[in-house]
């Protein structure tokens, strides 16, 4: 006797019986699946947080000044040996500060040699830029003059525009700062209005200036 072909699964149709499906991976006990998620982005915001943090306290303590500070008269700190014994003794200096703000402090002074009423006079100007790169600027006003040389040695650079027998304007970039340096004559009008000039020679001034240049930019650390 032939017998009937067993029904699967109530298909109704022979043949092999389907798959069963894999059963779902254990939990472990006691833990919601969103406690773990919930860990991991926990331990992450950590972690950008403390980076931002250090990147805002970088950005806040601004650029490095190397040392530099304010200054109100560059000329109390300004010996300029060298010049003195070019152009003779130092009779009278003062100066005062011309801007000061959290961004920027500009100071200017001059300083006179020899006679105080006819004698060539040395006019600085000290710039701390405490947000800004000066350099671009620098190059751009620096290139602008007239006879300029690179002087070297002299900060990041530096550059002497030469006026020969008149004197000479030194501009130093140093990082942050801006020193200039203006060697020229001091002309005077007399009582009859006859203008007369110092005596001084100011060509090769260039020499001295540089060296009490190099003794200033220390002292402005101090």
């Amino acid at each position: 006797m032939i017998s009937e072909p067993e029904l699967d699964g109530g298909s109704g149709f022979g043949g092999p019986a389907p798959l069963a499906e894999p059963p779902a991976p254990a939990r472990p006990a006691g833990r919601r699946p969103w406690l773990w998620a919930l860990g991991g982005a926990l331990a992450a915001s950590v972690v950008w947080g403390a980076g931002l943090h250090a990147y805002e306290q970088r950005e806040d303590a601004g650029p490095d000044l190397r040392g530099y500070k304010p200054v109100e008269d560059p000329c109390t700190v300004a010996e300029l040996p060298a010049l003195a014994g070019a152009l003779g003794k130092r009779s009278q200096s003062g100066g005062s500060p011309v801007l000061s703000e959290p961004a920027l402090h500009v100071a200017q002074c001059t300083v006179t040699f020899g006679p105080v009423d006819r004698g060539p006079q040395v006019s600085i100007t000290y710039t701390l830029h405490k947000v800004t790169d000066p350099g671009p600027e620098f190059d751009a006003r620096a290139l602008d003059q007239g006879s300029i040389r690179t002087i070297d040695g002299l900060g990041e650079r530096a550059f002497f525009d030469d006026r020969g027998e008149e004197g000479g304007l030194l501009r130093i970039l140093d990082g942050q700062i801006e020193v200039d340096l203006d060697v020229s004559r001091q002309y005077v009008a007399d009582a009859d209005g006859t203008v007369e000039a110092s005596e001084a020679d100011l060509s090769g001034i260039e020499v001295p200036l540089t060296q009490d240049a190099l003794a200033l930019l220390a002292a402005l650390k101090k």
